[in-house]
């Protein structure tokens, strides 16, 4: 058994955070999987001098607009296989890192944001079906699933700090929400709240208008999931609110495996 470190950012732009020198603080911890999020950059883009001297392997998926989404995979561990879920990510944003080693399957990804339009809700909602059939097709195979990613959406009302005031806003929707109750009852589990119960007042996204990172209005959108399989080998869950750079913030899991 080996103790694996799962860190998942949004980093909301990565030549941005590069620029602030927000990147520094990966070198000095262990990770052997790094998901990132909201890249908004194409492969030749990344300052990988930070990357390349902590990860054998730089797993990029930019979006086909480019400026936009994007997630990127960092890792020393050899995949068995890699993709990118076109049959879910059908716009082709760069949504999906599929990376598979030993018996599982790790997903890294960035769900879409409903709050434009109803649009574009209508198409987070089909990304989410889409992912759930996707991830349950790999668990068929016989795969143990862990799934990491800006799921953009507060599951329930402990993971906001003002859920009465968003009960008709994109991310806090009752279809969305109800969403990822159907990923818990098809056997995946929240490894925060499995590790912290009904801890308050943990979040890992906060607006930047009105000072809500320093009065700590957050929403807990950033989620680890892993299936039925694994949740007894996860070992910690946390979330990393002293990493500045982004509007989010670093989460994390270790899982023995």
């Amino acid at each position: 058994m080996k103790k694996y470190k799962f860190i998942s950012w949004n980093v909301n732009g990565i030549r941005a955070v590069h620029k602030k020198e927000a990147l520094k603080w990966i070198t000095e911890h262990n990770i052997d999987f790094l998901g990132l999020q909201e890249i908004k950059a194409e492969a030749e883009q990344i300052p990988n001098d930070v990357f390349d001297k902590s990860h054998k392997h730089a797993i990029i998926n930019p979006s086909s607009n480019k400026g936009q989404s994007g997630v990127a995979l960092y890792t020393d561990i050899e995949p068995s296989y890699v993709g990118t879920a076109p049959e879910v990510d059908i716009l082709d944003e760069g949504r999906i890192n599929e990376f598979h080693f030993e018996n599982i399957a790790f997903f890294n990804v960035y769900f879409p944001n409903g709050q434009r339009s109803d649009e574009r809700l209508a198409y987070k909602m089909g990304f989410y079906e889409r992912f759930l059939a996707h991830i349950e097709k790999r668990r068929s195979e016989g795969k143990s699933i862990i799934v990491c990613g800006d799921v953009n959406t507060a599951h329930q009302e402990i993971d906001l700090a003002r859920p009465k005031a968003n009960e008709k806003t994109s991310g806090f929707l009752k279809i969305e929400r109800e969403w990822m109750d159907k990923l818990l009852m098809y056997g995946y589990h929240d490894t925060f709240r499995h590790i912290h119960g009904e801890k308050k007042d943990c979040y890992s996204w906060w607006s930047y208008r009105a000072r809500a990172r320093e009065n700590n209005v957050g929403w807990r959108i950033d989620y680890f999931f892993v299936s039925d399989d694994l949740i007894d080998k996860v070992c910690d869950a946390f979330i990393m609110d002293d990493i500045l750079g982004s509007d989010h913030c670093p989460v994390g899991i270790e899982v023995e495996i």
